[in-house]
């Protein structure tokens, strides 16, 4: 199973170079990013959702569905590879809102992009969920710091216990020559993520009963800002990082909100929660 890229680039609003360069993997992550909203209704309702290609293409591609991290990032992996480029499946611990030591399991997908003819290598994640995620690809230069829509990110390396070096990506928080201006999203080292050990990770986000992704939460970034819903709680980022906070009232003003602001059609079975 390939991805059909004619309805891919039209769902994502993309006609850019058809070519495995910089340029196509920064635009295509973009465009991805802006385009396909990230949600977890499945997981809300009881579904474990699906990662075959056909499932993926079926929802997030011709349907009006988003996804959370596993959904989106398979499928850009797939997009990337079909176009020609070198990608790498990564699995990473979230340590947005861990507290201090705490180590999370590995719930994350990332993926290590090469372009071919050049020596680098990228990080791309267009399922992070978050109005500081990132926009664009990272390249992996310890230290080097990009900016897209406001958005500040960059990569360090830790020094591990084993053998592998921990990567952690980091977004900025405040002015640059503060000492506290960066918090960490996700950390991960570069072995390789077969899709047996995803598809674990993707079953026990989706069915562990403290996952925070049994209570409903959807994000869509927009040229102007970042919507959020968690639960019943929408927050609206701008441009400026100014945040603006309302409560949904009900089911029906959640089906309404995701329809209007979000893009979404959600199942019949989805109910508002709190």
């Amino acid at each position: 199973m390939t991805v059909d890229l004619e309805k891919y680039f039209a769902r994502i609003g993309w006609d850019g170079e058809r070519a495995p360069t910089v340029a196509t993997l920064r635009s295509l992550h973009h465009a991805h990013v802006l385009g396909i909203p990230f949600e977890n209704i499945d997981v809300v309702v009881g579904t474990v959702p699906s990662l075959d290609l056909a499932d993926l293409q079926a929802k997030l591609v011709e349907g009006s569905r988003g996804g959370y991290c596993f959904e989106h990032n398979t499928l850009f992996a797939a997009v990337l590879e079909q176009l020609g480029f070198g990608v790498t499946r990564l699995t990473g611990r979230v340590r947005l809102g861990a507290g201090p030591g705490e180590v999370r399991p590995r719930t994350h997908m990332v993926l290590e992009v090469r372009v071919p003819g050049e020596s680098g290598r990228h990080l791309a994640d267009v399922g992070f969920g978050s109005a500081r995620s990132l926009l664009e690809p990272l390249p992996m230069i310890p230290g080097l710091v990009r900016e897209g829509l406001g958005r500040f990110n960059r990569l360090v390396v830790e020094e591990a216990d084993g053998p592998a070096p921990v990567w952690v990506l980091q977004a900025r928080t405040g002015p640059a020559d503060a000492a506290d201006a960066w918090e960490e999203l996700v950390s991960f080292t570069l072995d390789r993520a077969p899709a047996v050990d995803v598809g674990i990770a993707n079953w026990h986000v989706a069915t562990h009963p403290r996952s925070p992704f049994r209570r409903l939460f959807v994000q869509r970034t927009l040229p102007t800002g970042h919507l959020s819903l968690d639960a019943t709680t929408l927050t609206r980022t701008g441009p400026d990082g100014t945040t603006a906070v309302e409560e949904i009232d009900g089911t029906d003003g959640v089906r309404e909100l995701l329809e209007s602001e979000f893009g979404i059609t959600p199942p019949p079975d989805v109910r508002a929660q709190r």
